[in-house]
């Protein structure tokens, strides 16, 4: 037998076995089959399903991004327009406040003369009459041009007017020989408007 011939042994059944096993060679084919195996693992290109994952995750973070800016956005809306509200209000309230001093203050010197006629009628006899008479005319003659300045008209309603729906209020109707069909035939109230705008229709009797 030759000095390189494995020594075998001769069991009962008459098989060769190796005398004994190399296990350093096993340990290292291990080893060396773990970093291959890890190595692979991590070369392993991404499934669909990790892919959708990923694109999951990036979407979410962008979302929550998106979301806080558009939250930012309406804040700085709603801020800007809860501003403009109260600076409208605030700006109605004043103009309105002006209007009706502006208007009373007209009507002041109105009210003066009218306190002074009263007190001059109180204080008449028949021989004053005339004259608080002619006070009261001035002082209807003043309101008129009052109501002038401040941009107010009265409404046209002499008798013969032609009635107009749009300006005057037909309170009664009457048969008048001397006047055409729809036309005026006295006035209980007079009328006044503001430019287009009707501030009280005239209260008028319509003949025919």
């Amino acid at each position: 037998m030759s000095s390189n011939d494995e020594e075998l042994f001769f069991g009962a059944d008459d098989e060769p076995v190796k005398d004994e096993v190399d296990m350093a060679s096993v340990e290292d084919a291990a080893a060396s089959d773990k970093v291959s195996a890890e190595g692979a693992a991590e070369e392993a290109p991404k499934t669909a399903e990790d892919e959708d994952e990923d694109e999951d995750a990036e979407d979410t973070a962008g979302g929550n991004d998106t979301t806080s800016e558009l939250e930012a956005r309406y804040m700085n809306l709603y801020a800007e327009y809860d501003n403009y509200r109260r600076r409208t209000q605030k700006e109605k309230e004043n103009l309105y406040a002006d209007a009706i001093a502006s208007v009373t203050k007209e009507f002041l010197t109105l009210i003066d003369n009218l306190d002074r006629a009263m007190d001059g009628a109180k204080k008449s006899d028949e021989n004053s009459l005339e004259k608080v008479i002619q006070g009261m005319e001035l002082v209807g003659r003043q309101a008129q041009d009052t109501l002038k300045k401040i941009g107010v008209e009265e409404i046209p309603a002499e008798r013969g007017t032609k009635f107009d729906p749009n300006l005057h209020d037909a309170m009664m109707h009457v048969d008048d020989e001397d006047l055409g069909e729809q036309e005026i035939a006295m006035v209980f109230a007079k009328g006044y408007k503001y430019k287009d705008r009707v501030i009280r229709h005239a209260q008028v009797q319509v003949a025919n």
